[in-house]
């Protein structure tokens, strides 16, 4: 999300250099925070409230990196819409906006802010906690398996053309490898063959219909077709899907891995049923 113009919030000896910017709501924030938005929250020490925030990323005037969290999210909205259309946009917080800074960035900034020293974290004396980093690319975990399913709903078109429809089974194939055990081929595991990271995966989003997770655990935005995106999060596993298609599943135990779940009779449903609860975009 990162914007194209580099605008100064003030002049003086205290100004932050605006690199990016992100939401913190229930329907949108940095998966790299948590699997939900209460986790999210108490990645950055903020209470959970049902308004979100606004996230700015930038550096002061000797380089170093602060993220600004703000309670004016329609402002921090406005910015990241201008940004992603290619448009310029002063984004300028109200210091009585400011909820927090927060030493460091929690999110990989490509980008520097001109004529000051390169980024680099604040010194101990005027920050007083660990600066925030963001997650190590090289290590598989949490973090790495939410930004892999986020790049899944991203280049939704790219992945999907990488799976072909005729590797899952047909719904007698499925039943017959399946059996009676619960999530397995009958909601069209295969290619996976009957995984078992696959079935403990949908048995669980399947229990968020009875027993509603944590806000934020299950998202649903835009997709093209009148179709919506759907991403649901749980311990160790993420699911990325669109109503009207297939799924992806990560799991933290299977690094890098990209497991696709064909549609089968019982997929569709558990997708319309997640929908129907999930948290959306105002």
């Amino acid at each position: 999300m990162a914007g194209t113009d580099l605008e100064a919030v003030a002049a003086d000896d205290d100004a932050l250099y605006v690199l990016t910017a992100a939401l913190l709501t229930p329907a949108k924030f940095p998966s790299v925070l948590g699997d939900d938005y209460p986790e999210a929250c108490a990645a950055l020490g903020l209470p959970p409230v049902a308004d979100g925030y606004g996230l700015v990323l930038g550096q002061d005037g000797e380089g170093a990196r602060w993220t600004v969290v703000v309670d004016d999210v329609s402002l921090v909205a406005v910015a990241i819409a201008s940004w992603d259309c290619g448009m310029e946009h002063d984004l300028s917080p109200d210091e009585r906006t400011v909820v927090a800074a927060l030493p460091g960035w929690p999110l990989a900034v490509a980008v520097a802010a001109p004529n000051v020293p390169a980024p680099h974290d604040p010194s101990p004396d005027v920050a007083d906690m660990p600066p925030l980093t963001p997650p190590d690319a090289e290590v598989w975990g949490p973090a790495q398996r939410r930004l892999g399913a986020d790049e899944i709903a991203l280049q939704w078109a790219t992945w999907r053309e990488q799976v072909d429809d005729s590797a899952f089974p047909t719904p007698d194939s499925a039943a017959s490898d399946a059996g009676e055990d619960e999530g397995g081929g009958e909601s069209g595991a295969a290619p996976t063959g009957g995984h078992g990271g696959i079935r403990r995966v949908l048995a669980e989003a399947r229990a968020y219909i009875d027993t509603p997770p944590p806000l934020g655990r299950v998202r649903s935005s835009f997709a093209p077709g009148g179709a919506r995106t759907l991403r649901a999060d749980g311990p160790g596993w993420s699911l990325v899907a669109r109503t009207d298609d297939i799924a992806f599943v990560l799991l933290d135990d299977e690094p890098g891995e990209v497991l696709p779940v064909g549609r089968g009779p019982e997929l569709p449903g558990l997708l319309k049923a997640l929908d129907e609860m999930a948290v959306r975009p105002l």
